[in-house]
């Protein structure tokens, strides 16, 4: 893997992360194929095999309906967040690059001070769409069992 190709694939982590962060959601779908797997699970669920994902989305399009019902129907209080994406490292596959990275998301309510919302590891499918690199698979896969209600942004 040459140094650019690392680079571009540390780009699109990097803007992965500053569309959630600066808040700019409808950003995020974009960074992904049209067709796509998005999901958050818990550790114990990814090392047993099994299914069951907090979060699930399967295309772009279910990608921008969580941005819209985030932005219109969804109920929270306001925070920001702060994604912290380490030790990325990548393998060649056939159709593409097999990435893993460690990730920490901080959170910070407007009434509280800054918390740890989840921390974990991505296992993700990185792919060439269009000229550019982007997640044809994201697999968010958080530490703890336990879910923060409070878990409305993507991880």
């Amino acid at each position: 893997m040459t140094p650019e190709l690392r680079l571009e694939i540390q780009d699109l982590y990097d803007a992965y992360a500053e569309a959630l962060d600066d808040g700019e959601l409808e950003r995020w779908p974009a960074l992904f194929t049209e067709k796509c797997r998005y999901e958050a699970l818990p550790r114990e669920n990814f090392e047993r095999g099994l299914p069951l994902a907090v979060i699930l989305c399967e295309s772009r399009g279910m990608l921008e309906d969580r941005v819209a019902a985030l932005r219109k129907t969804s109920m929270y209080a306001p925070r920001s967040v702060r994604h912290l994406i380490s030790h990325i490292r990548a393998t060649t596959e056939d159709d593409g690059f097999r990435v893993r990275a460690n990730y920490l998301v901080l959170q910070t309510r407007v009434d509280a001070l800054t918390e740890i919302l989840s921390a974990g590891r991505y296992v993700d499918l990185v792919v060439r769409d269009s000229g550019q690199l982007r997640f044809r698979e994201k697999r968010v896969i958080f530490d703890s069992v336990l879910v923060p209600n409070s878990l409305v942004y993507p991880l």
